[in-house]
């Protein structure tokens, strides 16, 4: 007869309605006759399924062993940046340490803000180096920062030269990690792995600065040869800089 109707039944209501608790009286004698043994065996047998095996031990070890690898990383990291740094500050008077404030990812091939600028003697047109070699020049500036044109910027355009050749060039931004090196004759006779250097006779930046290494040369571009420019610097990743600037800080109140 189904428990429902049980409980129609007038004599058995009574027993129908103490069942509840004569199985709770149960469990309780049945935990204090084993000492709590009873209770703490379910609770194995119910959580057994969430231990961790032998599987999940060697995952949980391999993430332990992956987080530590990616701290040490991450400190060796910020280990050569502190020594750049400490480089940098080494510089001559002549040269402006400066971070790297401010970058947008839709410029990010051409320009970046400083935290230095007008009070520290940087001036539009100064030259921009990073650990490598020139990244740019100074384009605008403020009391206290400066916009730099990045060297792969469509409207950068810098004299060059290739000491194997001694051939001239124009380094011209093309807006992404690799400018070109538009040459002035047909054949300049440059291959990949040549060095590039800052012109000899530039007006724009100091002469003999390290550029980058030619990629790749197109000798079926019109109307000369091109070739594609891998920079010495890290621009896409470049957090200090040096400005080398043309006159000294200047004076306070100014």
């Amino acid at each position: 007869m189904p428990f429902g109707r049980l409980s129609r039944v007038p004599w058995l209501r009574p027993v129908v309605g103490a069942w509840p608790w004569a199985l709770v009286a149960f469990a309780l004698v049945a935990v204090r006759l084993s000492k709590g043994a009873l209770l703490s065996d379910t609770y194995a047998l119910l959580s057994r399924p969430f231990w961790p095996g032998s599987a999940q031990k060697e995952w949980l070890q391999a993430a332990q062993q992956l987080d530590q690898q990616t701290r040490l990383s991450q400190l060796e990291l910020d280990n050569r940046r502190l020594r750049r740094l400490l480089d940098l500050q080494r510089a001559d008077p002549g040269k402006v340490t400066a971070p790297v404030i401010s970058r947008e990812p839709g410029d990010w091939w051409h320009q970046l803000v400083l935290g230095a600028g007008g009070l520290q003697g940087i001036q539009p047109g100064d030259s921009v180096i990073a650990p490598g070699g020139l990244i740019g020049r100074v384009d605008s500036v403020t009391p206290t920062t400066a916009r730099v044109a990045l060297l792969t910027d469509t409207s950068s355009k810098v004299g060059v030269w290739v000491g194997r050749t001694q051939r001239h060039g124009l380094l011209t931004g093309v807006g992404s990690n690799r400018p070109v090196l538009r040459f002035l004759e047909k054949d300049p006779q440059v291959r990949p792995g040549d060095v590039v250097v800052t012109s000899p006779a530039s007006t724009l930046v100091p002469p003999g600065l390290s550029v980058g290494v030619i990629q790749s040369v197109d000798e079926k571009a019109v109307p000369a040869t091109l070739a594609v420019v891998q920079l010495s610097a890290p621009v896409a990743s470049v957090d200090w800089v040096q400005v080398l600037t043309r006159r000294g800080p200047a004076p306070a109140g100014s």
